[in-house]
């Protein structure tokens, strides 16, 4: 399995919210490149970058910090929040992310997101953020009418290669994550399943690992230390750490 440590911004700076609640947010550093370093020197190969302002309202507000954490981690980067265009998408590959997440535009403009993955093909995720059963929209504040699964099926459909999926419930509280939830996922699917949301100690990267997922991001758990992000590395790598 994959280890995504996570870094969402707000106003340059990498933060943490409480159940996708903008106003219950906790700022962890002012200087998110020397963390993305953090990430690299512990071992990690990738980075999950969120701009939470542009989730909210559609722009590339942290464009240039985004650019500057890619250039000087060195580490493989996802990137989602905001990526609504082609000209969007195009901004964050040549800056040399690996691939960017589509949210809300998947959800609102389904011939968006079917011309996104035909011309970028495997550069194209889709965050499938779900809240009361619900897939959720624009930085989780509204509800779309789409259920989980009902949208993933439209994704693979779609030829949709990776889903990153968040259970919002989950979304730093520290209370574990949806195991259930990404099971099923990927019992049901053949899309590679990125767990997302309340991974909060090492056993939930064991469990994580053992169910053969593709990968699971950690967020707030590395900001508090309830994680150390070499040792979950080592363990979904299938070590014994």
């Amino acid at each position: 399995m994959n280890i995504f440590p996570a870094i969402d911004l707000i106003d340059g700076c990498a933060v943490r919210l409480y159940k996708g609640d903008y106003s219950k947010k906790t700022v962890y550093s002012d200087n998110p490149v020397d963390v993305a370093r953090s990430f690299a020197r512990a071992g990690a190969e990738y980075i999950h970058i969120v701009d939470l302002d542009g989730a909210k309202d559609g722009s590339n507000a942290n464009l240039s910090v985004i650019a500057d954490i890619v250039k000087e981690s060195g580490l493989k980067a996802e990137v989602g929040g905001g990526i609504r265009s082609l000209d969007s998408i195009e901004k964050y590959l040549n800056l040399g992310v690996m691939r960017v997440i589509l949210g809300t535009a998947a959800v609102k403009d389904p011939a968006f997101l079917e011309t996104a993955v035909r011309t970028y093909g495997d550069r194209v995720a889709v965050g499938v953020d779900i809240k009361d059963g619900k897939v959720a929209v624009k930085g989780w504040t509204e509800l779309s009418q789409y259920d989980c699964f009902e949208f993933c099926e439209r994704l693979q459909t779609l030829g949709v290669k990776t889903v990153i999926c968040t259970d919002i419930s989950k979304d730093g509280a520290m209370s574990g994550t949806n195991i259930e939830l990404y099971r099923q996922l990927t019992e049901k699917y053949t899309m590679d399943i990125v767990a997302s949301g309340g991974v909060s100690d090492i056993e939930n990267v064991r469990k994580l690992t053992e169910m053969d997922m593709y990968g699971a991001i950690l967020g707030k758990a590395l900001y508090t230390g309830s994680i150390d992000l070499k040792q979950a590395i080592e363990i979904a790598k299938g070590g014994k750490a």
